[in-house]
């Protein structure tokens, strides 16, 4: 399993300092005319900030619709992360985790505070999004009784809010992601459903990220064991052209000199062509 640990920094407000370098044209800040909070009278956001959200969210939507696959693994999942910081309200930071082998493994990070958190604990709001395939929401982590040991290492470090969000493809949960704030109570459910919205389109950029660099990992294995197997054919010809011998016979004799020098079979079979490289160099030296 890989692990990577990616760090931009994060602002909110003016987006994330990825997203501007990510894009080619820069979307205008949101005026401070669109408000902080609920209306006290109506108990419902003002609809300025209302729309504000909605353009953070389509602006998040966009920069996922940009993704390709010529970027590498870690680059694209640290994409897929810092866009949700801009689409999601309140969001300081978000964390990536990835599902492979039934093991939850942190990916990616977009910002410093996000990496300084720790997951190997085994439990966590990331976890139990993924397990459950639900959204989860605490706005005071360092009291919250569904992860007392986690919860109380987050608020230490400042961190008091998160919503957790599992990335569900039609095939199965690929992982989940963390959206993080510094501040208590800051996400509500319209964070939630804007989060909803923009993680369906994020896991499928996730699993397409994933079978793409498993597929890498398969091509790489693959040339590699050709060019082992290649060494150790080379090998066995050396070994029959000086003693005779079948095929099957050389190669018995190369796996005994490969346990009796403790080497893998194939640095046994390269040190037997690097000698008949320098004996012929000898002898062309020689004459």
């Amino acid at each position: 399993m890989w692990r990577y640990a990616v760090a931009v920094d994060a602002d909110r407000r003016g987006g994330t300092s990825a997203v501007r370098d990510m894009d080619a044209k820069e979307s205008p800040e949101v005026g401070e005319s669109a408000g902080d909070g609920l209306d006290e009278s109506t108990g419902l956001r003002p609809a300025v900030q209302r729309a504000a959200e909605e353009d953070d969210l389509r602006e998040g939507l966009a920069g996922l619709s940009r993704l390709t696959n010529r970027l590498g693994l870690e680059d694209l999942l640290t994409r897929v992360a810092t866009y949700a910081v801009r689409a999601i309200p309140g969001a300081d930071g978000a964390g990536l985790t990835l599902l492979e082998d039934d093991r939850a493994n942190t990916i990616v990070a977009t910002a410093a505070f996000v990496s300084d958190i720790q997951y190997g604990i085994g439990q966590g709001p990331c976890i139990t999004a993924a397990r459950e395939g639900q959204t989860v929401m605490s706005g005071s982590l360092g009291s919250d009784p569904r992860w007392r040991k986690f919860g109380g290492t987050v608020a230490r470090l400042g961190v008091h809010s998160v919503l957790s969000l599992p990335l569900v493809t039609p095939d199965r949960v690929v992982g989940a992601m963390n959206v993080y704030a510094h501040d208590r109570h800051v996400f509500d459910e319209r964070a939630a459903e804007l989060g909803e919205i923009y993680a369906v389109p994020a896991a499928i950029a996730v699993q397409n990220a994933q079978v793409l660099a498993h597929t890498q990992r398969l091509a790489a294995q693959l040339q590699s064991a050709l060019e082992t197997r290649g060494v150790i054919d080379r090998a066995i010809g050396i070994m029959m052209s000086r003693s005779g011998g079948t095929e099957d016979q050389a190669l018995a004799r190369l796996r005994a000199l490969s346990q009796n020098e403790h080497h893998k079979l194939a640095v046994v079979a390269r040190q037997i062509i690097d000698d008949a490289v320098r004996r012929a160099q000898a002898r062309r030296d020689s004459g």
